[in-house]
């Protein structure tokens, strides 16, 4: 599924606008942005939990070369599903 199709989605399931869909995911990802942009974590119930996560540096492998670099300390974004996710996938 890509954007359009989860905006036909959207908007079909809860009878509005492709317009007004739009806009309420473009709302959604920004907020979820911003929460995760602040180290906070955003849990919705049933569906999972968005977080970030503090990866420290390194050392790696260039594996054309096998020569050693060194990669920097990063944050990034993780997902845990929910229970009543999970059980949905494994039916």
């Amino acid at each position: 599924m890509n954007k359009s199709e989860l905006i036909n989605a959207i908007a079909e399931g809860a009878d509005i606008t492709k317009a007004e869909a739009d806009k309420c995911l473009k709302g959604i990802v920004d907020a979820l942005t911003e929460c995760l942009a602040k180290g906070d974590k955003l849990t919705l119930v049933g569906f999972g939990t968005f977080s970030v996560a503090e990866r420290g540096a390194r050392t790696g492998k260039n594996p054309q070369t096998g020569e050693k670099i060194d990669i920097p300390a990063s944050v990034t974004p993780r997902f845990k599903p929910g229970n009543t996710l999970k059980a949905l996938l494994n039916e």
